[in-house]
């Protein structure tokens, strides 16, 4: 009876062991597999707060980081291999008159000088009141020169009117530089006519303008800060263009996407120039 019993019971354990397994083989069938929500996405700062990002398809990334630079100088630097970097201002009218013979001496190398701009309420178009006496005092203390536009266009027929605007105003001039789309927000006026502009129109605007640019025998760029590259911009659509970057808060040129130019103050002090001054880094691949 004894041997019996104990048959009986191993007998139970084992049905009891082989239920549960199968219980484990179904639970692991019918449960849910657990799947990254962020497969494939990167976490980047877009200005206002952390956010997870789907890479553009084909567009270059920034290799770039903070202990790249060496900001001990007035001018940071830059510590890796792989680029000839140079020091440029940015100015326009709102600089008046400048002593380029002593921004030169002070080391900097280039210049990008604002050739005109559309207004942001009716629209008209501008010439900068300093651009020719800038462009050729730059040019005449031996920096290398581009010029950019004001850019806020709202259709691809402003954008060309825009481009060719400069065309017609830089003809007498030789350009060292892209020509640059500069095209910002207005944050401080709602009823700006560029508020609200949707991203495929404001790609179509930048890309005819560029082009147009190109088709004359020029290299183009565009210009934007963190918010338009990341949402205003198809940078699929612009890869062979110079990218120049904003952003004057950090210490290095903080944008997932490859970055050409770096606008990385917005008040510096040059000598020769009497307001304070936007100050850029130029990264050009050693060959």
């Amino acid at each position: 009876m004894k041997r019996a019993s104990k048959a009986r019971n191993g007998f139970i354990l084992a049905v009891i062991v082989a239920l549960l397994g199968a219980m484990v083989v179904l639970s692991a069938m019918v449960r849910p597999r657990l799947t990254d929500p962020h497969a494939g996405q990167v976490y980047v700062y877009d200005g206002y707060d952390w956010v997870w990002m789907t890479p553009m398809e084909g567009v270059p990334v920034n290799a770039m980081a903070e202990e790249d630079f060496d900001w001990s100088a007035a001018v940071p630097s830059y510590l890796r291999d792989g680029y000839d970097v140079l020091c440029g201002v940015d100015v326009s009218e709102h600089q008046a008159e400048i002593d380029w013979q002593r921004v030169a001496a002070a080391g900097v190398d280039f210049a990008y000088i604002r050739v005109g701009r559309r207004g942001y309420s009716e629209g008209g178009l501008f010439e900068d009141a300093y651009f020719r006496r800038n462009i050729e005092g730059a040019k005449a203390a031996g920096l290398k020169v581009g010029v950019y536009f004001f850019s806020q266009a709202v259709t691809t027929a402003e954008a060309i009117e825009e481009a060719n605007m400069v065309l017609r105003l830089v003809q007498p001039y030789a350009q060292d530089l892209p020509i640059m789309f500069d095209w910002e927000k207005i944050y401080n006026d709602l009823t700006a006519r560029t508020t609200g502009l949707d991203t495929k129109t404001l790609s179509d605007c930048a890309v005819a303008f560029c082009e147009t640019v190109k088709s004359a025998g020029y290299r183009a760029g565009i210009y934007f800060n963190r918010n338009t590259g990341y949402y205003g911009f198809d940078l699929t659509r612009m890869g062979d263009y110079t990218y120049w970057f904003a952003l004057p808060e950090s210490k290095f040129p903080n944008f997932y996407y490859r970055v050409d130019l770096w606008q990385y103050s917005f008040s510096a002090t040059v000598p020769g120039i009497n307001t304070p001054t936007d100050m850029n880094l130029m990264f050009v691949p050693k060959a």
